[in-house]
């Protein structure tokens, strides 16, 4: 589940493959290491890992660097001395910013052919590998609303309404993936100027806006373990389509439904992908480390770790996910060299109109 950590979770049940750990230069050149640079919701079973390594002869390191998008920005700030030999976790709305900024050198991973076709970019260069798929969507606390006799708002329009105001938080857009999947949601949604009017009406509706997904899911949120546990206030908070497995999958008792739900017109899909960085001091590690992602086994094993789909074809995915979190019917989506053109300028907009 891309930056939404249920890593504590997920550690409790023996799921989390490795700690955060850093690398010095002498580790990332360490022949025997790959080191991988990722978002602080990395996690694969022990097991699964360790397959990898006992085939490939290699240990893996996993450098956890906060948010998919601070972790982008100082791996492009980092490139010429980077901390790893691969990296995971860039995804579509910031996939340019990378490429633009060359984090990344060819290299066409194995079994790219069991890949679905929509998620395939840079075909010409192969500079990075589609890894997963999910949906950002807004979340809903369905206790909230079943005590206040309110119908969870149903679509980007009602998220305007006067009984939804000072419900909603949201991730900041400049600093979060799924604050800027969020907007560009809304882009592809209402059009380059509808936008702003829309997030206008959205602040005097009283939107919340935190920096990253942590903050908004697992303190913000009311409906989430984590925020009933820190006292959130905020019923509807911008997440994930596969948020509600994890709240069941995860609780103790489980509950026979989720407790959130999502607003599936709200959704936005994000694909998100891993490469070889420039400069890797492993390429051979890094490179073999990249086959293993599109495994089969280690396709198989995301669902219930990071709470995404699988891009493989004919992965399976577990009953549990598929029937807590079903992926959003009709997510909005937008074309990369769109996002490429007006995300900088978009998110800048943004900051003015929402945060400043």
């Amino acid at each position: 589940m891309h930056h939404k950590t249920f890593a504590a979770a997920a550690a409790g049940l023996g799921l989390v493959a490795l700690s955060a750990c850093g690398s010095s230069g002498g580790e990332a050149a360490n022949s025997t290491t790959v080191t991988v640079v990722s978002h602080d919701s990395w996690a694969a079973s022990k097991s699964v890992v360790a397959d990898f390594e006992k085939r490939s002869g290699y240990k893996v390191r996993i450098l956890k660097d906060g948010d998919a998008g601070q972790a982008v920005n100082k791996a492009i700030l980092t490139k010429d001395n980077p901390q790893g030999d691969v990296f995971f976790g860039v995804d579509n709305t910031l996939l340019s910013r990378a490429l633009d900024n060359g984090l990344f050198q060819p290299y066409e991973a194995k079994d790219s052919g069991t890949v679905d076709p929509r998620y395939r970019v840079d075909q010409a260069k192969h500079r990075v590998t589609p890894v997963d798929t999910g949906d950002i969507c807004v979340n809903y606390d369905k206790k909230y609303f079943a005590d206040h006799k309110l119908a969870p708002p149903a679509s980007f329009d009602d998220l305007l309404k006067p009984q939804y105001k000072n419900l909603l938080v949201t991730e900041n857009a400049a600093t979060s993936s799924p604050g800027l999947g969020f907007l560009l949601g809304t882009a592809a949604q209402y059009g380059e100027k509808g936008w702003q009017d829309y997030w206008k009406k959205l602040k005097d509706n009283g939107v919340k806006v935190v920096d990253g997904w942590e903050q908004a899911y697992n303190q913000e949120f009311s409906g989430s373990a984590g925020g009933r546990k820190a006292k959130g206030d905020r019923p509807l908070a911008v997440s994930y389509a596969s948020s509600p497995p994890a709240e069941v999958i995860y609780a103790d008792p489980r509950p026979k439904t989720a407790p959130t739900g999502v607003v599936d017109a709200t959704c936005f899909r994000q694909v998100e992908y891993a490469g070889l960085l420039s400069n890797a001091g492993n390429t051979k590690g890094g490179k073999a480390f990249l086959d293993f992602l599109l495994s089969k086994e280690f396709q198989q094993d995301m669902p219930l770790n990071m709470f995404v789909y699988p891009v493989r074809a004919g992965a399976a995915v577990p009953a549990d996910f598929t029937a807590y979190g079903p992926q959003a019917k009709d997510p909005r989506t937008m074309a990369p060299d769109r996002i490429a053109a007006n995300r900088d300028q978009w998110v800048k907009t943004w900051s003015s109109l929402v945060v400043k």
